[in-house]
C-alpha cells in the first residue's frame, strides 16, 4: 500500500466504534522519510477537530521536547497514533479499537522504515514494545524490535499533569538524541 493508499483506508475506515463520533481522522504528520517515529495513544479533542496529532496544550509541550533535541514535527521526524480516531472523553484506546487501528501503524511504520521509535506514554510502549511494560520504571530504556530501536518516555500529557516526572524526561530526551548520533554516525 502507498501512503494515498493508506490514507484512503483510514478516511474510510469503520472497523470499530469510535468512527461513529469522529470529526476527522488524525492520520499522522511529519517527513515520511524520517529516521524517528513517535507514536501516541491517539488522538484526543483539539487533533479530531483539526485532523493532525499532538496539537493541543500537549502538542505545544511536544513541540517543546522536540525542539531540545534539534528535531521538528514537520522537517525530521513523523508523529502518529495507535488509534486513528478520538476515544470519547478521552479515554485509553479499548484492545479493539488498538486491534483495528494497529494494522494502519504498521503500514506507516512500514513505509518510513524508521530507525528510531519513541512510543510516547504507557499506551503506545505496552501495545509495541511489550504488554507488561511500566513506563514508570522502564522509561527511557532501549531495545531493538525487527531491527528498530523502540523506547518509551512519558506522555506529555502526563508531564503536563505531573511537572516532576520532567527532569527524568529531559533526561531520556538527551538519550534519545544521543542515540540519533549514534545511528548517524554508522551512515
Amino acid at each position: 500500500m502507498n501512503w494515498e493508499e493508506l490514507q484512503q483506508a483510514c478516511q474510510n475506515c469503520t472497523r470499530c466504534g469510535l468512527c461513529e463520533t469522529r470529526k476527522n481522522v488524525v492520520f499522522g504528520v511529519g517527513n515520511r522519510n524520517a529516521d524517528i517515529l513517535f507514536i501516541g495513544e491517539g488522538p484526543g479533542e483539539q487533533e479530531d477537530l483539526q485532523g493532525q496529532p499532538f496539537v493541543g496544550p500537549a502538542g505545544k509541550l511536544l513541540d517543546d521536547m522536540l525542539s531540545i533535541i534539534d528535531l521538528d514535527r514537520k522537517a525530521n521526524c513523523y508523529i502518529a497514533n495507535i488509534v486513528k480516531c478520538r476515544p470519547p472523553h478521552n479515554r485509553d484506546p479499548l484492545e479493539t479499537e488498538q486491534d483495528a487501528c494497529i494494522d494502519f501503524l504498521r503500514e506507516q511504520i512500514g513505509l518510513i522504515q524508521p530507525k528510531i521509535i519513541v512510543c510516547l506514554g504507557r499506551i503506545a510502549a505496552m501495545r509495541l514494545i511489550r504488554p507488561d511494560y511500566r513506563i514508570t520504571k522502564e522509561h527511557g530504556q532501549w531495545a531493538q524490535l525487527d531491527g528498530i530501536w523502540t523506547t518509551a518516555i512519558y506522555h506529555p500529557s502526563a508531564l503536563l499533569r505531573d511537572v516532576t516526572k520532567r527532569p527524568e524526561t529531559f533526561t531520556d530526551l538527551l538519550s534519545i538524541r544521543d542515540k540519533i548520533r549514534e545511528i548517524n554516525a554508522q551512515v
